[in-house]
């Protein structure tokens, strides 16, 4: 399968006048910046990095973007959203590690996420003020209806993520601990909630160009509006949870079992979004 980067004759630098409006709006939201893949095996991971691969089962086929131009406020191109990024795990800067490690344990939707994270995105704002383009609540714990683990998934978008003296001392005395540092995998960020007895936070923090920050969102709307997708994920991730507590594996063989079904519900989403024909 071949990915097409080059426009199609008339294309220019300009979003297509057959966009609405309304399409072009969803968009800047949709790829606004934001749960990340990790070599750490304590992560756990809704959005991994999307095979273009996985898009079709015919090999010949060819998959064409109708854009590659960045619309405006958009940080990442529709290219960047679907390429897929080089994972060296010996290019991970490990800074710590988890006091207490979450459960592998599919709980049913839980009325307190969404005020959980309003709790945590108003010590953040309040750690970090100007600093901060984004906040958001990513991961299973954001989509209404559906089951999770009882983790509170937190995208942090920051002018410049490399400038760590800004953040990471704040964040720290906010109740963080910072985790991992990943420059070869858009610069990203993790840090985890430090404080006794909290619920489990994991924090991802992102520049304003990261490309799996837009994924992260895309995934989470696209959860949000369609149930047949939101029954399918609940029903795989009850599968996976179930097949790593027999098997003893870790968090990221129960993510990486989750993969084939992101991977086919991403594709419906950026076909939605126009990214892909």
């Amino acid at each position: 399968m071949t990915l097409r980067r080059d426009l199609p004759p008339g294309d220019s630098t300009k979003p297509r006048a057959a966009v609405s409006p309304s399409r072009l709006a969803f968009l800047r939201l949709a790829t606004r910046s934001v749960r990340a893949r990790s070599r750490d095996r304590s992560v756990s991971t809704d959005i991994a990095l999307y095979p273009v691969t996985s898009l079709s089962s015919a090999p010949s086929s060819t998959i064409r973007l109708k854009s590659t131009t960045i619309i405006p406020t958009m940080p990442a191109t529709v290219a960047q959203i679907l390429a897929p990024c080089a994972d060296n795990p010996e290019l991970v800067e490990r800074i710590a590690s988890r006091t207490v490690e979450p459960s592998i344990t599919i709980l049913e939707p839980n009325p307190e996420w969404p005020q959980r994270f309003e709790e945590v995105k108003e010590r953040i704002q309040k750690a970090l003020g100007a600093f901060i383009l984004e906040i958001a609540h990513t991961g299973s714990t954001s989509v209404p209806g559906l089951p999770a683990k009882d983790i509170i998934d937190v995208d942090l978008t920051l002018k410049d993520v490399t400038d760590e003296a800004s953040y990471v001392k704040p964040l720290e005395a906010a109740g963080f601990r910072f985790i991992l540092r990943e420059p070869a995998w858009h610069q990203h960020r993790f840090f985890v909630e430090n404080w006794p007895k909290a619920y489990h936070v994991n924090l991802h923090v992102w520049g304003s160009d990261s490309p799996e920050a837009a994924r992260h969102l895309i995934f989470r709307d696209w959860l949000r509006k369609t149930p047949a997708d939101l029954e399918l994920y609940a029903k795989v991730k009850r599968e996976a949870a179930e097949q790593t507590a027999v098997a003893g594996d870790s968090m990221m063989d129960y993510t990486q079992r989750k993969d084939n079904t992101i991977h086919e519900i991403l594709g419906r989403a950026f076909r939605d979004l126009g990214y892909i024909e």
